[in-house]
């Protein structure tokens, strides 16, 4: 014991595994840059192909022809989703806005989200009968276990669902982050004199460093507004892919300037000093249950190390008597 403590107050061992810490330090600044994805462009990608498919919509509803937002997945999940028509027997009313703010669209999303609510519960309910007859120690009878992987079954339903939700709040955190200094853009934008296509696309371009899912919504609203029939329904399918109070206000302002021609530069202006504000009351909520939260924390990593500190030399001191 006193060898490791000696050997924690060595000069030289200080410095060697300061350096050591520095030099993995800067390996990993030199390193980190090329571990980053191109998000941005992906996500351009994806809406330049959506935009695609609605340029080809429009042109199928010109003809008189019944136009569709559906891909064409194929594979396994396909087959196996339609044979069993697991699509009437699992699907809720809103699971395809739920996986649109989730920023999974189209029919492939669907199949997927289908088959694996499907096969969680049987993976979940073989999983759970490996762990406790082969793997744990517990003295459970045999029903026991078998009931609790049942149980574990019926949570596996449930966790497409809890992954699809932890997606929303992630994109809407970033989205709302960067959602009042979007609409600083999309105002300066509009009263330079730019149209709201430009304006959005312009607005898209700009926020992507700092938000790639608020690019991806105000490049999808672009799309819509170009190829749409009716303009309000672009607003009103931002606002229900966002699904923020801050972000349906703007939508239903956007909505009314188009219709009775009030000033949209006044409406943004609006819009973005309440969206700031309601990102400062988001800011100072958490800050206020900060203490709270920081409690347990102080409690198993703090006041040890604490006491370590006070009692330590004292320690030694009494084991050198």
């Amino acid at each position: 014991m006193m060898h490791y403590i000696n050997l924690m107050f060595d000069r030289q061992f200080m410095v060697t595994a300061l350096a050591a810490i520095a030099a993995f330090a800067t390996i990993l600044t030199l390193a980190f840059p090329l571990l980053e994805s191109d998000r941005l462009g992906a996500r351009l990608k994806a809406v330049a192909t959506r935009r695609e498919e609605l340029r080809r919509i429009a042109r199928e509803q010109m003809n008189n022809k019944k136009g569709s937002l559906r891909t064409t997945p194929v594979g396994f999940m396909k087959q196996t989703v339609e044979r069993l028509n697991l699509r009437n027997l699992l699907e809720s009313p809103g699971t395809k806005d739920k996986l649109s703010r989730a920023g999974y669209r189209g029919q492939a999303a669907i199949y997927t989200f289908m088959f694996f609510r499907f096969v969680m519960p049987f993976v979940v309910f073989v999983g759970a009968l490996i762990y406790l007859f082969a793997v744990s120690k517990y003295s459970i009878p045999p029903i026991g276990k078998i009931g609790i992987s049942i149980g574990a079954a019926f949570a596996g339903f449930y966790l497409p669902d809890l992954y699809v939700q932890n997606v929303i709040d992630k994109r809407m955190g970033s989205v709302m982050k960067a959602f009042p200094d979007a609409l600083d853009l999309l105002l300066i934008c509009v009263e330079s004199g730019m149209s709201v296509e430009a304006a959005f696309n312009k607005v898209a371009q700009e926020v992507g460093s700092a938000s790639v899912e608020l690019a991806e919504e105000f490049a999808l609203t672009t799309a819509e507004l170009s190829y749409l029939p009716d303009r309000r329904q672009a607003y009103e399918n931002l606002g229900k892919r966002c699904a923020h109070p801050g972000v349906r206000a703007v939508c239903t302002s956007l909505i009314q300037a188009e219709r009775y021609g009030t000033p949209l530069g006044t409406a943004l202006r609006v819009m973005a000093q309440e969206n700031r504000e309601m990102r400062m009351a988001e800011a100072e909520r958490k800050a206020a249950s900060l203490p709270a939260k920081l409690t347990v924390p102080m409690i198993l990593f703090f006041l040890p190390a604490l006491f370590i500190v006070i009692l330590g030399p004292a320690a030694i001191k009494l084991m050198n008597l």
